[in-house]
């Protein structure tokens, strides 16, 4: 098993990179790509429908990139590579939502820890 590459230090590196980059003094809080448009009705309907592109770019990725983890076996053989890219993007995303909201990046590494405790074994 390559360490390096394994999906759960994937995983932990996406989550804790998503409470870093949300909450470093001096730049926006929150994330453009998850809130940008969200609210914006039909004349926001060009923006949210390319942000939308780009996040589900951003999950077919991941679940790509997990489908190769279940081939060599760094993920159990029944684990669900788009579910779990999903999950994953959810995650982050809410991060991002809470980060705008205020919450520390104590509470989000809290948050980013929970989830990867419900992680799929290698």
């Amino acid at each position: 098993m390559n360490v390096a590459g394994h999906p759960g230090l994937r995983a932990a590196a996406f989550l804790y990179g998503s409470v870093q980059a949300t909450t470093t003094p001096g730049h926006p809080a929150g994330c453009l790509g998850v809130q940008g448009s969200l609210a914006a009705g039909e004349a926001g309907r060009s923006a949210r429908d390319t942000l939308a592109a780009w996040r589900d770019n951003g999950i077919w990725l991941l679940r790509e990139r997990f489908q190769r983890a279940v081939d060599e076996g760094d993920l159990p053989a029944g684990t669900d590579p788009g579910l779990l890219a999903r999950y994953l993007m959810a995650v982050a995303n809410g991060i991002a939502v809470q980060a705008a909201g205020g919450a520390t990046r104590d509470d989000l590494h809290k948050v980013a820890d929970m989830a990867l405790r419900h992680w799929p074994p290698a």
